[in-house]
């Protein structure tokens, strides 16, 4: 017989066991709601918002199971009374979660708070002494026994607080604490996940503000040469249609090759180079030993200024020089050019400039450095941006480029 017992008592437990296996499965198996990168205590704060039901009855059933598990009773009358054990938890747990905790940070008077915690405490106490006493002890005591009538579990407060208040709130305060440390954590990852979003679509506005003034720019340089039926009209649409298949399909990621982007600065250099005869000289100079990774543009947003604001402007010998330099993840490019009709302190920061500003800002908030300047007659462009990732395809190229 207590063979039997045992063998009952072991195949209740194992099928409450299997049921919390059941209830498992979703965050071991459905990985496509977990980043591999996450943390277990992420993994298990994103299951209980994702599965919140399955997550509340799998911590009862270990509550139900692990504090609980006594060898004296039998199976039945175990089973009985950590039912009604772990409903008043239930009952303390919600009652500080969702109604005592939210109070105080919505910042309510914090007496009016205390006095609701201590009224609701002795409540749930006496309805849990009273529920023992005439609904429990029935179940599992066998006949003759005394029982306490109502006025003397209203009134006994000592039994109530060191038998039942105490034990029940003593969790009901852990589960608070994991309440309010996983809403904490999934304000966080919201507020982190709303900045992400304006951050991107201020960026993407950006862009979109860039590239029709590039093509604004480009599209009216091909227009002038229409209009005197010059023979090189047909190679600038080419020309411009390299560039366009660049800005148009490969920079729709956040991030591009720096080689890519050098390519697209050696097109753009051979379409502006059609608009001006021998006056005019460029000299690109590169030296790159990583194939670091770059937001797309903001190269080209600086060279456009230079061939608008000074070799379009100098009406004497032009010259824009163009170094750029890629070190150990560490960026540095500099674009000069000739620059006339305006004093040395003076310059008004045109549109695409001050995009480009905003997009650093966006994306390399604190390794970055955009400076720009006149002397001696020359405009002066500074970029560097630090700590940049680099590219699994890396390359060592020198190469100095000379357009005149």
């Amino acid at each position: 017989m207590k063979a039997n017992g045992f063998c009952r008592q072991n195949n209740a437990i194992y099928r409450t066991i299997c049921g919390i296996r059941r209830l498992l499965i979703p965050f071991f198996y459905r990985n496509a709601i977990f980043d591999s990168n996450m943390s277990i205590t992420e993994k298990t704060i994103r299951y209980s918002a994702i599965y919140r039901l399955s997550s509340h009855i799998l911590f009862w059933l270990v509550v139900f199971i692990v504090p609980q598990y006594q060898t004296d009773i039998s199976i039945r009358d175990m089973l009985i009374q950590n039912s009604f054990y772990v409903s008043f938890y239930m009952m303390a747990s919600y009652f500080v979660a969702y109604f005592i905790i939210p109070k105080f940070q919505k910042g309510e008077n914090y007496l009016v708070v205390i006095l609701y915690f201590i009224i609701g405490g002795y409540l749930l106490s006496a309805l849990s002494r009273f529920m023992v006493v005439y609904v429990l002890e029935p179940l599992i005591r066998k006949p003759p026994y005394s029982q306490e009538s109502l006025l003397e579990i209203a009134t006994d407060l000592r039994k109530l607080i060191t038998d039942y208040f105490l034990q029940n709130f003593s969790l009901a305060w852990i589960f608070g604490f994991i309440k309010l440390s996983k809403d904490q954590y999934l304000t966080r990852q919201r507020t982190l996940q709303l900045e992400k979003e304006k951050a991107e679509a201020e960026l993407n506005v950006l862009k979109a503000q860039l590239n029709p003034h590039f093509l604004f720019n480009t599209l009216n340089n091909i227009y002038s040469l229409s209009l005197t039926n010059s023979p090189i009209t047909s190679s600038s649409i080419a020309g411009l249609a390299e560039i366009l298949d660049h800005i148009l399909y490969r920079c729709n990621s956040n991030f591009v090759a720096i080689s890519t982007e050098i390519n697209l600065l050696e097109n753009y250099i051979a379409l502006e180079k059609i608009r001006y005869d021998k006056r005019l000289k460029v000299y690109f100079n590169h030296v790159i030993d990583q194939d670091v990774q770059i937001i797309p543009l903001i190269l080209l947003s600086i060279i456009e200024n230079a061939f608008k604001h000074g070799a379009g402007e100098d009406i004497g010998e032009p010259r824009i020089d163009i170094d750029l330099t890629v070190q150990t993840g560490d960026l540095h490019f500099k674009v000069e050019n000739t620059f006339v009709g305006q004093k040395e302190h003076v310059y008004t920061e045109k549109i695409g400039m001050s995009n480009l500003r905003k997009q650093l800002t966006l994306v390399y908030p604190k390794n970055h450095e955009l400076t720009t300047y006149i002397s001696e007659g020359r405009f002066v462009t500074l970029l560097t941006i630090s700590n940049l990732t680099i590219d699994d395809a890396r390359f060592k190229n020198k190469s100095t480029v000379s357009f005149s």
